[in-house]
């Protein structure tokens, strides 16, 4: 079991709110991180998936109300009928309980809570492992979660074949168990084909046309698709920022499997070498380190830029009024280039970090900075300046 910097994220939240949810995407260590706060075999907590668990909240207030302290709800996705019992439970005064609900996100999830308990509840999203969690700098390790991404069992997998085999189960349980169960009217095998040809989208700006006339749908159903699986935490939908400029930009979202390992299990890419050599090797990396930067940087807001001219920024965070950039080359030595230039006079970008997978740390050029990805694992700032840390 890996410290993970959720829990201490969890910690505070329960300090703040009367109830916690902890959502993410299935298997990505959810139970795992709960069981820190409480003790499977204690009477405040509830498995939801479990015959027994499921009988004691036959009668829900009545299981509920006596219990002090930390009480725990897993699966609770499987009985959205407790949000409203929740509400009147935390409006006791004096408040008794808090509680700490587990499930695996989706969108209709996250409407119940927000509708049920508006202004009692704090969110916490859990992903994958990140660079910080698992390797503390080790190059080899780093290696080893690009190529079988965060989501434990695959990391933690004894072999690679191990790991493919638990990426394939993964997969299909998603679509054959997992929508359903959410009251998804899907096709599974037509989810399945669009969720492997959105990996060869994969770091390219969103267009429903493509897919739509391969799949012979109509845009709007694999937009749902697409939403679907954004709703699931497997795909990341980034935004553009725009400007106010004379120049075209560009509107739509662009696309990102959201964790490497299953990318890579979409692509067919079975090995390092069949990594290594797959043409969109770039994109993949892309996509690895906007994930670790989006972990581990505070940001009020994530989005990118492009203009049709060709400027692109593949990451800008703003926090508060001002804005920084983030580029990722999959470089030996990146260089400076013209997009950059031109983000940092029209976006007016505070500083500019290009994170790649070498080792020393260095200055390209006034505010624009070099940064190998271990810096991240390390806990250094991506950003700094003259006088210091930003």
């Amino acid at each position: 079991m890996l410290d993970r910097d959720a829990y201490r994220t969890v910690d505070a939240a329960l300090g703040r709110a009367p109830v916690v949810l902890l959502a993410g995407p299935r298997q990505c260590g959810k139970t795992t991180l709960a069981r820190q706060f409480l003790a499977p075999e204690s009477v405040s907590y509830f498995d939801l998936e479990s015959p027994a668990s499921l009988a004691r909240l036959d009668e829900p207030m009545t299981a509920l109300a006596p219990l002090r302290g930390l009480v725990v709800i897993d699966e609770v996705q499987l009985r959205p009928e407790l949000f409203p019992i929740l509400r009147v439970l935390v409006d006791r005064t004096p408040a008794s309980a808090k509680f700490l609900v587990l499930g695996s996100a989706s969108g209709a999830l996250l409407r119940q809570t927000s509708e049920s308990l508006a202004g009692r509840m704090e969110r916490v999203l859990l992903g994958g492992f990140t660079l910080r969690e698992t390797v503390g700098g080790v190059p080899d390790e780093s290696a080893r979660l690009w190529r079988r991404g965060g989501m434990p069992r695959s990391y933690l997998a004894g072999s690679e074949e191990d790991s493919l085999a638990w990426r394939r189960e993964f997969v299909q349980t998603l679509l054959e168990r997992d929508f359903p169960q959410w009251g998804l009217n899907v096709s599974a095998s037509a989810m399945g084909r669009f969720w492997a040809m959105l990996a060869h989208y994969h770091g390219q700006t969103w267009n429903a046309a493509e897919p739509a006339r391969a799949l012979g749908a109509k845009p709007a159903v694999v937009r749902r698709y697409l939403d679907i699986l954004t709703d699931a935490m497997m795909v990341r939908q980034l935004q553009p920022r725009f400007a106010n400029l004379r120049k075209r930009q560009v509107k739509a979202p662009k696309i990102y499997i959201r964790d490497s390992g299953l990318l890579h299990q979409l692509l067919g890419m079975g090995t390092e070498r069949d990594l290594m050599t797959h043409p969109r090797v770039g994109a993949s990396w892309e996509g690895f380190v906007l994930e670790q930067v989006l972990a581990v940087e505070a940001h009020d807001e994530a989005c990118f830029w492009a203009t049709h001219q060709g400027a692109e920024i593949d990451l800008i965070l703003r926090r508060g009024g001002d804005l920084y950039g983030v580029e990722c080359k999959f470089a030996d030595a990146p260089r400076m280039t013209p997009s950059i230039r031109h983000a940092l006079v029209d976006l007016g970008l505070v500083r500019v970090a290009v994170v790649y997978p070498g080792e020393q740390r260095y200055a390209l050029a006034e505010r624009v900075e070099v940064v190998p990805l271990s810096a991240l694992a390390g806990g250094e700032p991506l950003f700094a300046d003259d006088a210091g840390i930003v």
